[in-house]
């Protein structure tokens, strides 16, 4: 508020430049130091609602945009840290309620809130919540088929799930008893909107899956809003239902609202007096369909035996006595014993032929065998060559005593005895030819036909007797 009485502005004046009249004179970073001492001092946390706009999403991960209303607007910022809380996916135009602290960037001299949390305002939290789990459930496998348990056609105990003074029970046992009376049910009170909702619901389906004898069990509740429906989108309560080994029949809310509890349990039911209908099969139908399935199974059966007597009969008829067959085979055996016979004594006088030959094959070739006709062989060549051998002798003998005989015929022995000898020198016994190699008194040695005679040579003539 400006001064305006004249002591103010004096003291305003004083103020600005001081008492002693010196003016006091900051430094933008001292003031703006200050100023930021004086904001996060001032406003450490407090709760904003505003709406986002120009939301903005860096590599740093951190969440920037304006928070705004319809007066003005604040800079707004969530570090990456934080975000873990969050249960959605801010967007421009997204109404929310957060928790903060108000800080002063200095460099810019910008102040701004950085939130610790936040969370959608209104029913549009609640929805966006509802989708981020439903997506979250999907992505882990909680809705798939393969985990659904088979709901049993005639369950003997059933577990209710509900409150135990809301319209859905009492609509529940009495579509059950319509059908099929005196069925055991055992009714597991919780609340089911509301806190401590979900802590209930989760405690009953534990209780469900520790006790024995449960065949089935429906959770079901009436219509409501959103918020009514709540414990039943909760995480909690959806993992309670897909961890129950008891078969869940999900019962929330009227035919158009679809809980997260309805995708995770092993069936759906429109309504609370749909799962009694899918529950239980209505007793007298039943006895009807059994009553026909047995009618229908004797049927079957006669005529199945009717045509075993027929096909008894049939097949009797192609039967044969059996001391018949019996003998018939015997005669049968005997006679292909005797071809055997036969046939064996065939193949044995074969081969024993084959064996004898072959054994006088091989004594034909043994090496007995073979000396003894090579020793044949041999004596008659050695016959032929000693015949050949003694012809020659007898040729060369006739050759020789010829050849002897003409030998003989020159021999000087031969000549000797006709009257002729030979004379030679003593000792040297050189043949004497000419009288003028001896001289006189020479001893000579005369040989005749018959003996030698050694003589003196007293005369030696020149020509020798002429009429010899």
């Amino acid at each position: 508020m400006a001064p305006q009485t004249e002591n103010e502005k004096n003291q305003a004046f004083e103020d600005f430049n001081g008492v002693d009249g010196i003016r006091k004179i900051y430094k933008v970073s001292e003031l703006t130091a200050e100023i930021k001492a004086l904001l996060e001092e001032t406003y450490p946390f407090i709760w904003i609602i505003g709406e986002i706009s120009n939301f903005r999403l860096p590599l740093s991960g951190h969440y920037y945009f304006t928070l705004k209303d319809s007066d003005a607007q604040i800079n707004a910022v969530m570090f990456r840290g934080q975000q873990k809380q969050l249960k959605f996916e801010p967007e421009d135009g997204m109404r929310i309620t957060g928790m903060g602290r108000l800080s002063l960037y200095e460099p810019r001299g910008s102040y701004q809130i950085i939130l610790e949390y936040m969370e959608p305002s209104g029913v549009g939290a609640l929805q966006i919540a509802y989708e981020k789990l439903k997506r979250q459930l999907a992505q882990e496998g909680l809705f798939d088929d393969q985990f659904k348990q088979p709901i049993p056609l005639l369950p003997q105990k059933i577990g209710l799930i509900t409150s135990p003074t809301g319209a859905a029970v009492h609509d529940i046992l009495h579509v059950i008893d319509r059908r099929f009376p005196n069925v055991a049910i055992q009714i597991l009170p919780v609340k089911v909107q509301g806190d401590g909702a979900v802590d209930e619901i989760v405690a009953a389906l534990d209780l469900l899956d520790d006790q024995a004898g449960f065949d089935v069990a429906i959770l079901a509740r009436g219509g409501g809003s959103l918020e009514d429906l709540q414990a039943f989108n909760s995480e909690p309560v959806a993992r309670a239902v897909f961890g129950c080994r008891v078969p869940i029949i999900s019962a929330v809310g009227h035919e158009t609202d679809y809980t997260i509890a309805d995708f995770v349990a092993d069936l759906r039911a429109p309504t609370p007096s749909a799962a009694a209908e899918l529950v239980v099969p209505v007793k007298n139908e039943l006895h009807q369909l059994v009553k026909g399935v047995s009618l229908d199974l004797q049927y079957r059966i006669r005529n199945i035996i009717e045509r075993l007597k027929l096909s008894l009969v049939d097949v009797s008829k192609h039967l044969t006595d059996p001391r018949k067959r019996s003998q018939d085979w015997r005669l049968r055996l005997d006679d292909l014993t005797s071809r055997l016979n036969r046939c064996m004594q065939f193949l044995l006088d074969r081969h024993t032929e084959q064996l004898q030959w072959r054994h006088e094959r091989l004594l034909f070739y043994s090496p007995d065998t073979l000396l003894k006709n090579f020793k044949v062989i041999i004596d008659q060549y050695y016959s032929k060559i000693l015949e050949l051998y003694n012809k020659k002798i007898q040729k060369r003998m006739a050759q020789l005593r010829e050849s002897s005989a003409r030998l003989n015929a020159l021999s000087p022995i031969a000549i000797l005895a006709r009257g002729y000898s030979i004379t030679r020198t003593v000792p040297d016994s050189k043949i004497v030819l000419d009288t003028e190699t001896v001289t006189l008194n020479q001893d000579l040695e005369v040989i005749v036909s018959k003996g030698a005679l050694i003589c003196k040579v007293k005369e030696k003539l020149k020509n020798g007797p002429q009429n010899f």
